[in-house]
């Protein structure tokens, strides 16, 4: 019998020795595996708006049964905000801030992109379009809203019948000298920019005066008419004045052709596509209605230029 106990204690001593010089092998067996259908947590770093310092995290956050997020896509989406390149129109672009309206619209969420809640709701709109869900709008994920926003556009560029267009007055555009053959819209777009300027100018107090409180100024200016319909030849003569536009700037098959296509003043210079104004003018109370609202009147935006708005009456909400 002493025999026996003194065989268990040497065997209880050596798995002791092993533990201290594997530790690796003592931590793998207390890590609970991943869930099916889960991404497992990694040692990411996130901002300190989310942890109250920034350090390694092995913990990870849920936004469905079975979804776990690394801690540290809050801090990715923070970067990649600024720092992500890639191309559109020929052009490096880089970063996706200048979109976050319209991210935020299309994947539901208000909240600020260096935290947990915008990168769950990343993850929510990652799974459906089938994408690994892992919170961080990465270079794939990015991509993919791209073509959506895309996909949401005018897709017939024709000439509309002289009968289906009207002349809006000089009054209802920015430059109220524009000449008539240049301020034609096709009526059932005009008859819906009417409604919604209505319901924009109630909601946001446009043309209040000074003293409107949160009036959004110059009230005189916001969603009027820069741009509507355009000729092909029109079209041809901006870009020979403008080469570096390139197709992101002025398309060769413009949906201003149909008549349904409208630039609204939103702020800034009003049809510049440098990048710091174009993050003015996607920051203006203006725009950030429109990102909320313009689809309950059929109007789908073009996602590089916060001022070009199509009316898309089959995808109206």
């Amino acid at each position: 019998m002493g025999h026996a106990f003194a065989i268990v204690a040497l065997v209880g001593l050596a798995l002791v020795l092993v533990a201290r010089h594997k530790p690796g092998l003592a931590r793998a067996s207390q890590n609970p595996a991943p869930q099916a259908g889960g991404i497992a947590a990694r040692p990411y770093s996130q901002p300190s708006a989310e942890t109250g310092g920034t350090g390694a995290a092995t913990a990870g956050f849920h936004t469905n049964p079975g979804t776990l997020i690394p801690s540290g896509a809050a801090a990715a989406n923070t970067r990649l905000s600024t720092d992500a390149t890639w191309m559109f129109g020929a052009k490096t672009q880089r970063g996706w801030s200048i979109y976050i309206p319209l991210i935020c619209n299309e994947i539901g969420t208000d909240a600020d992109v260096g935290t947990s809640d915008f990168a769950g709701a990343v993850a929510r709109w990652q799974r459906k379009k089938g994408l690994a869900p892992n919170g961080v709008l990465d270079a794939d994920t990015w991509s993919t809203m791209v073509r959506t926003f895309q996909s949401q556009r005018l897709t017939d560029h024709a000439y509309p019948p002289q009968s289906d267009m009207v002349t809006v007055a000089p009054s209802e555009f920015y430059d109220p000298e524009r000449p008539e053959e240049l301020r034609q819209v096709r009526r059932d777009a005009y008859q819906a920019y009417k409604r919604m300027l209505a319901a924009a100018t109630a909601d946001l107090h446009l043309g209040d005066g000074p003293d409107s409180g949160e009036a959004v100024k110059p009230a005189d200016q916001y969603l009027r008419i820069i741009s509507a319909f355009r000729s092909r030849e029109y079209q041809d003569q901006l870009r020979k004045q403008s080469p570096r536009a390139g197709r992101a700037g002025l398309a060769v098959n413009s949906p201003h052709f149909s008549g349904r296509a409208l630039d609204l003043y939103v702020g800034g210079d009003p049809v510049s596509t440098k990048d710091d104004n174009r993050l003015l003018q996607t920051a203006t109370p203006v725009y950030h209605w429109l990102v909320k609202n313009a689809a309950k009147f059929g109007f789908r935006p073009y996602f590089y230029e916060p001022w070009h708005w199509e009316y898309c009456p089959d995808l109206q909400r």
